[in-house]
């Protein structure tokens, strides 16, 4: 090769490698290039749009891109975007806002800790999904996948301001979707307007139904992951109907357009709560719970919500609830949010509601440790049941008297003939005008109380995290004793207090038996049920095993107090003189007279069988 050639040749290698230098595209052009060829791909596949944004290649900043529809397709220029959070934050919690979704990312609550003393997050990461869902221009749009263009970049709100923050996703010149939120200082409450403008002719009017959805992982915040799991579940409300709410033990599916149009849904965990409002109603919807098996995770929901769209400019004023599952908080927002707090099932929710509550509130007043307030709740109720108690305590009485004189009708009639000799008893009864109930109704009466502490405490959020005593947090067991290991309907580890509970109960059931007089099963049967509680309150709170101590304890003073008031020989002397009183002086209650009637009955079949069956002798 000459000089000449290999000169030519040298000459058009540079031509050619500083061509392709020169012409070569930018990392945004073939970022774009592939958002044209993805598009029409789907577009020929039918398949729905993803996320499309090279993460490797960060952006600092966010210009709109001309003629975009024809470029990229349905909010091409929103594809892509930086995702610089914005902090909307107050005096009581802190808002992070992504461009990516318009969405609320995470939020923060300033007055709370985790069990583990960290901040307290009801929600943060990418399992969080906030956007609208629909279609145009032949493709299925998902507003939680493209980036919207904040406002401003940050705001605080005081305590006497107000702020608003919109986020919006551009469509073309005039055509745009905004996502409005407002906030105010010391306020739970975040106000969302939803409003799309000159979208007529970019969303296909034809389905008159955007759909709104709505997700998030929520994760452990209180030290029981179980019992926060067995409270927590998705919640609704219709706009005429009642607060329902999903499966509280299983994952579920729930279509929820029954019913009318539906007013709010709430992500509910055991003390705090997400809660969207629509103040028009959503049209209809589902919604989706499902449980985990991950760790720290307590459960996952998911809402679809149907908003109308009339191909005209719209506007959807919602609301957000991020806050704590007090219900005087939440009886402060309205819409029956405060119903998701369950306080049982009729008649008990009553009892808590419009007993138990007012009275605990109004202690509350007096900025005494919690310890102190339910002690104090006890004696009040205990007080108030007091002509209960003795009443009890008076009947049993009368029937431990009674029972040398049963034992003799029972020596005398046998075992053989149970209808003669209930039969028997009940003339006892009727001479020494003794009610067999009396001591069991009153009881009856108090079983109501006692079971609604059993809602009350569990779902009562003042007392998370209170301590008192040894115990560190009234909302939740005491682990005294760490077993190690797992027992079944026991868990792994003693609360101490549910130990000195079961112990007063077992000791409350030695004097009164003592008191009533029971033998056989009856007084074995008041042991063993203790034993069965030990094993079910075990996990539950030490507030509420608490309660049942001091209630034992109480009941033990109240009958030491009437036991000095009670005269076993005034009581048999009585007695003997209602027995010289003519029958027709002798007062007999509804039970009683239906009871004698009802073993009247009885005995005249059983003899009436017996002389049929008879076998009848030859005639001679």
């Amino acid at each position: 090769m000459d000089r000449n050639t290999f000169t030519g040749l040298f000459l058009i290698l540079i031509i050619l490698a500083g061509t392709t230098f020169l012409l070569k595209p930018s990392d945004k052009e073939i970022i774009k290039e592939k958002l044209v060829q993805d598009s029409i791909a789907r577009v020929k596949n039918n398949i729905p749009l993803k996320r499309t944004v090279v993460d490797s290649v960060k952006q600092t900043t966010t210009k709109p891109v001309i003629d975009a529809a024809v470029l990229n397709g349905p909010f091409g220029a929103a594809s892509n975007g930086t995702n610089q959070l914005v902090t909307l934050e107050n005096d009581v919690m802190k808002i992070s806002v992504s461009p990516k979704g318009g969405r609320v990312a995470s939020v923060i609550l300033k007055k709370f800790k985790t069990y583990d003393q960290k901040p307290l997050v009801l929600f943060e990461g990418e399992e969080v999904k906030f956007g609208l869902l629909f279609g145009a221009a032949g493709k299925n749009i998902n507003t939680n996948d493209l980036y919207f263009i904040p406002s401003a970049p940050s705001l605080f709100v005081s305590k006497s301001d107000s702020a608003a923050l919109t986020m919006r996703l551009n469509y073309d010149e005039g055509k745009y979707i905004d996502y409005v939120y407002s906030l105010k200082g010391s306020s739970y409450q975040v106000g969302l307007t939803i409003a799309a403008k000159g979208m007529q002719d970019v969303i296909n009017t034809q389905q008159q139904q955007l759909v709104l959805n709505w997700e998030a992982v929520l994760k452990q915040k209180e030290g029981d992951i179980v019992n926060e799991k067995r409270y927590s579940t998705a919640y609704f409300k219709h706009v005429d109907g009642d607060v329902d709410h999903l499966s509280l033990t299983e994952s579920e599916n729930k279509d929820i357009k029954e019913g009318g149009k539906i007013q709010w849904v709430s992500f509910k965990q055991h003390f705090f709560s997400n809660v969207l409002i629509a103040k028009n109603g959503f049209t209809s919807g589902s919604l989706a719970v499902s449980t985990s098996i991950q760790k720290n995770v307590v459960k996952g929901f998911k809402a679809n919500l149907q908003l109308p769209f009339t191909g005209q400019d719209v506007s959807y004023p919602m609301e957000f609830y991020f806050g704590p599952n007090k219900i005087s908080t939440l009886e402060d927002i309205g819409y029956d949010i405060s119903k998701q707090v369950d306080l049982g099932y009729w008649p008990l929710k009553y009892i808590n509601r419009w007993v138990v509550l007012p009275v605990f509130n109004f202690l509350e007043g007096f900025n005494w440790g919690y310890g102190l307030i339910i002690l104090v709740l006890t004696i009040l109720l205990k007080t108030v049941l007091l002509p209960l108690t003795y009443k009890s305590y008076l009947s049993m009485a009368k029937m431990r008297i009674l029972k040398p004189e049963m034992d003799e009708i029972k020596g005398k009639v046998g075992d053989d003939n149970p209808t003669l000799l209930q039969q028997e008893y009940l003339k006892l009864y009727k001479k020494a005008g003794v009610n067999p109930l009396g001591g069991c109704l009153p009881m009856l009466l108090q079983l109501p109380i006692i079971m609604a502490f059993f809602f009350f405490f569990p779902n009562l959020f003042e007392l998370r995290q209170e301590s008192f005593l040894w115990m560190s947090d009234l909302s939740t067991y005491d682990a005294f004793f760490n077993l190690g290991f797992t027992v079944p309907f026991l868990g792994n580890h003693i609360s101490l207090m549910c130990i000195l509970m079961t112990i007063s109960t077992l000791i409350y059931t030695y004097f009164n038996n003592q008191v009533s007089g029971a033998t056989g099963q009856m007084k074995y049967i008041g042991y063993i049920t203790p034993i069965i509680f030990f094993g079910v309150l075990n996990s539950y709170p030490a507030g509420l095993n608490y309660y049942y101590f001091l209630a034992n304890m109480l009941t033990f003073a109240q009958q030491y107090l009437i036991r000095q008031f009670v005269n076993d020989e005034k009581i048999h002397a009585r007695i003997q003189e209602n027995k010289k009183k003519p029958a027709s002086e002798k007062k007999q209650s509804g039970f009683q007279k239906r009871m004698e009637d009802y073993m009247r009955q009885q005995q005249g079949s059983k003899t009436k069988q017996i002389a049929t069956t008879k076998p009848v002798g030859k005639k001679k």
